[in-house]
């Protein structure tokens, strides 16, 4: 049977347009800018006397997003060494077997789905925290998001801010606890991650 030659530039059309709206919804990769991510921690000092935070200085990863599925990737790499409380000799501590054990564990990882989009926008992270040779499931939550055109690259940034509580001693972290410490910390992640195309 042959298509009549009058709906020939409609088929072709409908191809392309199809073609075209499959290219705009592919996912996007974004490489994670370490010098505007920061992981922090809130921890316990002394069964509630008051807090430790400090910081990791040093992280990578990537991230993919397709806003029109409502899906996407979270993988990021720590390093563990770069640990910061604004106290050399915390830092030093934190990086022995006591705590982060670094020699033995120099990184950490976390890998996850963006999930829960509202409007574009991921809600949530649904992933897995691997520290001091534990891996456990660790659902992030955002508490703001934001991509927009970044002017002097030519490329599209994205930004988010995001939270998490844990317990320490489920990954193996249980210095202080003899002592009284408390083994809840508070994550607190800024991130912000440019379009790789």
């Amino acid at each position: 049977m042959r298509t009549p030659t009058k709906f020939v530039p409609a088929l072709l059309g409908l191809a392309c347009g199809t073609l075209a709206t499959a290219a705009f919804a592919a996912p996007q990769a974004y490489e994670v800018d370490s010098a505007h991510t920061y992981p922090s921690f809130e921890a316990d000092h002394n069964g509630g006397m008051s807090y430790w935070r400090g910081k990791f200085n040093s992280s990578a990863g990537k991230i993919t997003l397709d806003k029109a599925a409502g899906a996407g990737t979270v993988e990021m790499t720590i390093d563990m060494k770069s640990v910061d409380f604004g106290n050399q000799a915390l830092n030093d501590h934190a990086q022995t077997a006591d705590i982060f054990d670094v020699a033995k564990y120099p990184t950490a990882t976390y890998t996850g789905k963006l999930a829960k989009f509202v409007n574009g926008s991921p809600t949530e992270v649904d992933g897995q925290l691997t520290m001091h040779g534990v891996t456990k499931p660790l659902t992030l939550k955002i508490n703001s998001f934001l991509c927009k055109p970044d002017q002097r690259a030519g490329k599209e940034r994205c930004g988010a801010d995001a939270s998490a509580q844990l317990n320490r001693e489920d990954w193996g972290v249980n210095f202080g606890k003899t002592f009284g410490f408390k083994m809840d910390v508070t994550l607190r992640i800024s991130v912000e991650a440019m379009a790789a195309t």
